[in-house]
């Protein structure tokens, strides 16, 4: 994979002299290493082998990992996996000719195409993996081990060899050859000289030097961060180099912590890699796997993980992986250019999917539980997990997938012939992730939808991958039946299917070039309104969609209720002279046609070709998928046809054999150039024709407002109103000062008020629900309640959450609530700077600026000095945030913490104050991060706006800093001043 990020770097360490394996350790790779002995003999040490220690003790590791153990080469699935990589390995051996210069393998020539290096190692590597494993018809095959040292030595004389030049992309040269290179080296160690083992790691010294990973930025971040950590620590091991292994163990630090912009894993369990793409199942695969492997490979070591931030990782499991797998599949929202790969031109060994991809991480996290790294409790969890999803997937079974290896088979079948683990089932839940994703899961199904903002991107492409991609993220909408459904992406559905009409995607009909855009996920929309408030088990999500190199502009709302999703657009709006189209479903039938399509109950023709346009649909139904049930009555269009590509119509590496696949599409026509269109419908994942004509004739979702400002609905059944405002307004019985989320839920004398600001532009957000009789708040998470007289009044504090739901949670029964909020403007703000600039003024200016240094005098440390009137607040102050709006802007990193600071004298000018003359810092209060992003940051400051009140003897004003933590260096931070054109500083304070 190919990456680009904007972290930065974390030192190196020097690396301890190796210590002896922990007896445990021992015990587990003696045990590893007698059954390799056993069953292959040539695998033990040659005389030219050095002598065993714990070098040898960690490539027994990785043999372990490479080969697996505890398996019955003679049963299946085993023996049927062990005679296809004998088979395959074969046809390998037998094409190989060392004779020449220029390839190993005649369509793999070397010298222009990098890929072809990485695709010969790994043929090599396949070739040995027969050769070590039994059952393969190879096992121990002279001729074979003979022709694969004769392999690897023509690659390190003309391909990758110690000093060359590199071409092409550069992953094939740090990480795809590298990696392959030292599985064959960890795989035929026994076979080769320590001259032919010094010239593969020169090679590697030259191309994946330790300066790979000095920095954290670059294409040195998150996944790819690991891959190279993999490569020196391996690279360390059979070379038997300590200082390597050490430097791939400090270099993981920079993986591990949450963060809140760019590339890595979030506290809200989204994944990023390439600055704008959510790539839980690609890159994300790729991080837990390659952890998965180096924690085991490191632990009982010297070089033992033992950073505490580990733990985010094993977080990750379920906060971030487990909501994106389904059934054992991963799904597809999260997985970047890889779902264009299908079938790769060079091989058709198997298909790759959303099935493989989710069987590669159920792999990763079996074999992280297996690792020794997380507790009892944690492994024993993610055991139930995995073998829930192994049980559950019945579309392709785990144990038949011919992509996964012999330890992946082996761990499955342990677990599930393990009695005392138990499957986990499905969870049900609703979720809103900052990265443009949600995901909703009920008993019998789950959806996930696709957005994009100016955060994330319309779609990626790079490599000649997902040519066709441009309008995944324009509202895409993914669900998936718990025993139906499985394949409808699986099944050859990205080559075939419409690129203008991916299901629930609001798009103008445009042509659009193959790779329009940028690569790499470089092409976004301006707009910021993307995601969406949740309570955990219902969704309000929503789109401030925009069209790739397009004038197209509308509102998307998606409201997930128990058994459906009500589907709303409004505000549809282009001047690109084509027509617009909201696609309501596009169903991959399969090679076959046999469905019923049902239209207000009667049974449509299945002739491929087939074309209607409905007027006044109450509903419309597929037997054995689900339905789809349109309000009031709609006009739709609907066609069944069958479509034929090849998979190298979206993806250039991809194979040219053409496939057929049938189709339902239905889809709304705005026109041409449509102004103020909309539509509603309400998906029914699972449902009969019968089902869906109770729901139309009764309705128990019903919609509030579908207008380009407010789209609400509200669920009687269920006792939800939820609405999405892009502008302050009113829906039925909420009404907002600012756009937000909202969702409100009742239920037997309790109300809960989720709000989010999916554009997080506004500090805090006042909301009111006209209800009347709830009194007590009973838990609050981010919101005080103002009032509950009459109606309840909240103020939520959405600053900084990115994008997170804030929520409160009240009760009919107790005592009212009564508070006051106030949101002051600073009434002076400046900065001032040390060193030579300590006696000048920086105030009443557009911007404020934080740095702190850690040392005195060097002129880079910068403090902002602001003062709030607050002579006028009465009552007594229970809660006061000081709110800054600004980013990082440092080479030397993207997050950072401020803090705010009293200071022990108000009598200060804005435009007087400097280094020399600032009042000192008084008491250290609250404490924020700042990112590269633009977003607000809230610092508690309640103790010291309460000690400036004039009852308790302030002069009522309150004078703060801010500035980074004491004796800690920091990034240079950028705040609104006073005198900026919006965002400018605010103090909130709540008083009683």
């Amino acid at each position: 994979m190919n990456a680009a990020g904007h972290h930065r770097g974390h030192g190196q360490e020097h690396s301890p002299s190796p210590r002896p394996l922990s007896r445990r350790r021992l015990l587990q790779l003696g045990a590893s290493g007698t059954a390799l002995a056993a069953a292959a003999p040539w695998l033990l040490p040659s005389a030219e082998a050095w002598a065993a220690d714990t070098y040898d003790g960690m490539r027994a590791t990785w043999l372990r990992l490479l080969t697996g153990s505890g398996f019955d080469a003679a049963s299946a699935p085993f023996s049927t996996a062990l005679a296809t990589l004998g088979s395959e390995a074969s046809t390998y051996q037998n094409s190989m000719s060392a004779s020449g210069t220029s390839s190993l393998w005649s369509d793999l020539p070397i010298g222009s195409v990098s890929a072809h290096m990485t695709a010969s190692y790994t043929r090599l590597r396949t070739m040995a993996l027969a050769y070590v494993q039994p059952g393969t018809g190879l096992t121990g095959d002279s001729t074979l081990r003979s022709d694969i040292v004769t392999g690897l030595d023509w690659m390190s004389a003309n391909a990758y060899r110690p000093a060359g030049t590199t071409y092409d992309n550069w992953w094939d040269w740090q990480i795809g050859s590298p990696e392959a290179l030292l599985d064959l080296c960890t795989l035929v160690y026994s076979q080769l000289t320590s001259s032919q083992i010094g010239t593969c790691t020169a090679a590697i010294d030259t191309y994946v030097p330790d300066s790979a990973v000095s920095s954290y930025d670059g294409t040195s971040t998150g996944a790819n961060r690991v891959d190279l950590c993999r490569v020196l620590a391996l690279r360390g091991v059979i070379g038997k180099d300590s200082a390597k292994i050490a430097t791939a163990r400090t270099a993981l630090s920079p993986v591990f912590p949450y963060v809140i912009t760019g590339d890595g894993l979030y506290a809200d369990g989204s994944f990023v890699q390439h600055t704008y793409v959510p790539y839980t199942g690609g890159y994300g695969v790729v991080l837990i796997d390659g952890l998965s492997k180096l924690l085991t490979l490191l632990a009982g070591t010297t070089w033992a993980i033992t950073d505490p931030a580990v733990q985010n990782l094993f977080s990750a499991v379920t906060d971030s992986y487990a909501p994106f797998l389904y059934n054992g599949l991963v799904m597809d929202g999260v997985s970047g250019r890889g779902i264009s790969r299908g079938y790769w031109r060079t091989t058709n060994a198997y298909l790759e999917s959303d099935q493989t991809r989710g069987h590669g991480l159920v792999a990763a996290v079996l074999r992280l539980a297996e690792s020794g790294a997380p507790s009892s409790a944690q492994a024993g969890t993610w055991k139930s997990m995995v073998k829930g999803w192994i049980q559950r997937d019945y579309y392709l079974s785990y144990l038949d997938d011919v992509s996964l290896g012999i330890p992946e088979l082996a761990r499955a079948q342990a677990v599930l012939d393990d009695s005392t683990v138990s499957a986990a089932p499905e969870p049900v839940g609703s979720q809103v992730f900052g990265m443009d994703r949600a995901v909703h899961r009920r008993p019998g199904w789950a959806a996930q939808i696709s957005m994009c903002s100016s955060r994330t991107t319309f779609y990626e492409h790079g490599n000649g991958e997902n040519l066709k991609g441009w309008h995944q993220n324009s509202g895409m909408l993914y669900w998936y039946g718990d025993t139906y459904g499985n394949g409808q992406y699986s099944d050859h559905f990205w080559p075939t299917v419409d690129p203008y009409r991916l299901p629930g995607t609001t798009v103008s009909t445009l042509a659009l070039a193959d790779a329009a855009g940028g690569a790499w996920g470089g092409s976004h929309p301006d707009a910021t309104w993307a995601g969406g408030a949740t309570d955990g088990t219902y969704s309000a999500v929503g789109q401030d969609v925009r069209g790739l190199n397009s004038t197209l502009a509308g509102k998307k709302s998606w409201f997930c209720l128990d058994d459906s999703i009500m589907c709303l657009g409004a505000g549809i709006t282009s001047s690109d002279g084509t027509t617009v189209q909201t696609t309501v479903d596009n169903r991959n039938l399969g090679a076959n046609n046999h469905q019923d399509f049902t239209v207000d109950g009667t049974v449509q023709p299945s002739t491929l070709g087939w074309s209607h346009t409905f007027t006044g649909c109450g509903y419309m139904a597929i037997n054995g998928m689900g339905a789809w049930v349109f309000p009031g009555g709609a006009t739709v269009d609907v066609k069944r046809e069958a479509r034929t590509a090849a998979w190298s119509d979206i993806n250039t590496n991809s194979s040219t054999t053409p496939y057929t696949r049938n189709y339902v599409t239905m889809w709304f026509d705005h026109g041409t150039d449509p102004a103020d269109a909309d539509y509603s419908y309400l998906l029914m994942p699972g449902a009969t024709p019968a089902q869906a004509a109770a729901r139309a004739a009764s309705p128990t979702a019903t919609v509030l407002s579908n207008t380009a400002t407010v789209q609400a609905v509200t669920d009687s059944s269920a006792g939800l109103t939820m609405a999405n405002f892009f502008a302050a307004g009113t829906a039925g019985p909420i009404t907002v000062s600012a756009p937000c989320s909202v969702l409100v839920k009742e239920s037997g004398g309790t109300m809960t008020v989720a709000v989010a600001d999916p554009s997080r532009a506004s500090s805090t957000v006042e909301v009111t629900v006209a209800r009347s009789g709830y009194a007590a708040v009973t838990d609050t998470s981010g919101v005080t309640v103002l009032s509950t007289s009459g109606a309840v009044r909240l103020l939520a504090e959405v600053g900084g959450t990115r994008g997170a739901s804030r929520t409160a949670t009240l009760t009919t029964s107790g005592s009212a609530v009564s508070r006051t909020a106030s949101l002051l403007p600073a009434t002076a703000a400046a900065y001032v700077r040390d060193g030579s600039y300590a006696t000048d003024n920086y105030g009443d200016l557009a911007t404020l600026v934080v740095k702190n240094v850690n040392s005195s005098g060097s002129g880079y440390d910068r403090q902002s000095l602001l003062k709030f009137d607050v002579s006028g607040l009465t009552g007594t102050v229970s809660r006061a945030i000081l709110w800054a709006y600004g980013n990082v802007e440092d080479s030397g990193g993207d997050q950072t913490t401020v803090q705010a600071f009293a200071l022990t004298s108000d009598g200060w000018s804005e435009t007087g104050v400097t280094w020399n003359t600032r009042p000192a810092l008084g008491a250290a209060l609250g404490t924020g991060m700042v990112s590269t992003a633009y977003d607000w940051v809230g610092l508690d400051v309640t103790s010291a706006v309460a000690a400036a009140m004039p009852s308790a003897g302030g002069d009522g004003t309150v004078a703060l800093a801010i500035w980074e933590p004491l004796n800690k260096a920091g990034l240079a931070t950028i705040l609104h001043g006073r005198a900026a054109g919006g965002n400018t500083p605010v103090l909130e304070a709540i008083t009683t």
